[in-house]
């Protein structure tokens, strides 16, 4: 099947839930579902990543509601894309890569000797934090765990412990065995089912995916990435080959993308656009190469560039509007003010007007009376 790139964008559009009444439907947790991943991140400007990824397909959705529907049970954090808010039916997916790490037996530490006495001491008082099992880190760089964090962390990685929410943004482990329901961790999948289930999770949530895009979501490597791909073309994963105008040419040759048929058999994309600011970890754009094949802009975030590098700002939110990316915001608060540090426009875009009715409306959801932009460019 052949689709044009413009076709392309907007199934991409209405399955991330920007495009059409769908994507409110359920509210955040049906959000969730559909798009199979909510990227977590330390940063918060206006608020937290993952409740500007609800409020920009919901609108001005209460945050508390936004926490509850993440937190309730219904939900668990673990690694997708990255360390990602996953819907809580997913657990026997993620199998493979429970066993990747009780496997190499250490991640970015070699595990302690006393990783069973931080299980046992969840067992018996759990839920708990860092800051209960004894803090952190030894006190230099943040990678120097001390032997409490280093075991609790790899008891996530491996699936005897869950986290089960954040508070103050450190996590709360739980056993998996009480946060997770028995008939969930009873399903005993292999492999190559989990990576194949996970391809389509994936391309559902894209509607329209590269291979590239497909292994980013789902940070398969090595022997994974070759069930991936095996899962594709074998039809497994339930996506479709489709060859979209525009965009880079397989590297054997033939279609150049993957399609969600579901996604296909709706039709053409119409209805509403939203207009809102964007998280720079929003699964629309979290990926460079794809956000400049899709929509045309290459975003960078540039929290961790020097200052005097910064191009659009610490944070700078793209802005969409009519199904196109027409502008970066860098946001900041001053008491009840929201202010717009630095407006850059797309080429082309000659009025800001689309871009303060996204930043008046982001205004009042975080309660601020005021805005004031101050640069543009």
């Amino acid at each position: 099947m052949d689709l044009t790139a413009d076709e392309a964008r907007r199934l991409i559009l209405r399955a991330q839930g920007f495009l059409g009444a769908g994507g409110r439907k359920g509210g955040p947790a049906g959000m969730l579902r559909r798009l199979g991943a909510v990227q977590l991140d330390t940063i918060s400007v206006l608020a937290r990543s993952h409740e500007l990824v609800a409020y920009a397909r919901l609108g001005a959705v209460g945050r508390p509601a936004v926490e509850q529907a993440y937190w309730s049970g219904s939900a668990f954090e673990y690694w997708c894309h990255a360390a990602c808010i996953l819907p809580v039916e997913h657990w026997p997916v993620y199998a493979f890569r429970r066993r990747a790490y009780r496997e190499r037996k250490f991640r970015w530490h070699e595990v302690p000797a006393t990783v069973g006495d931080i299980l046992d001491r969840v067992r018996r008082d759990g839920p708990l934090t860092t800051g209960d099992i004894g803090g952190a880190k030894k006190g230099g760089p943040w990678w120097d765990w001390s032997d409490s964090k280093i075991s609790i962390e790899f008891l996530l990685d491996v699936g005897d412990v869950v986290c089960t929410r954040r508070v103050g943004w450190r996590r709360v482990y739980d056993l998996a065995e009480r946060a997770i329901p028995a008939e969930l961790r009873e399903i005993d999948l292999t492999d190559e089912e989990c990576v194949t289930r996970l391809t389509a999770i994936a391309g559902r949530s894209l509607a329209v995916a590269t291979r590239a895009d497909l292994v980013d979501y789902t940070r398969v490597r090595d022997k994974h990435a070759a069930m991936l791909d095996d899962a594709l073309l074998s039809g497994a994963s339930g996506l479709v080959p489709v060859t979209v105008a525009g965009w880079p040419a397989a590297r054997k040759g033939g279609p150049n993308a993957w399609a969600d048929p579901e996604a296909l058999a709706l039709g053409e994309a119409r209805g509403r656009h939203r207009t809102t600011l964007l998280s720079p970890f929003d699964s629309l754009i979290w990926e460079r190469a794809r956000a400049e094949r899709v929509f045309g802009m290459t975003h960078r975030l540039e929290a961790y560039v020097p200052k005097e590098k910064r191009v659009h700002g610490y944070f700078a939110m793209p802005v969409l509007h009519g199904g196109k990316l027409i502008a970066r915001v860098d946001p900041a608060r001053e008491g009840a003010t929201l202010v717009a540090k630095r407006v850059t426009l797309e080429p082309g875009v000659k009025k800001l007007d689309a871009v303060e009715e996204a930043l008046r409306e982001a205004a009042t959801w975080v309660g601020c009376t005021g805005l004031r932009i101050e640069e543009i460019r």
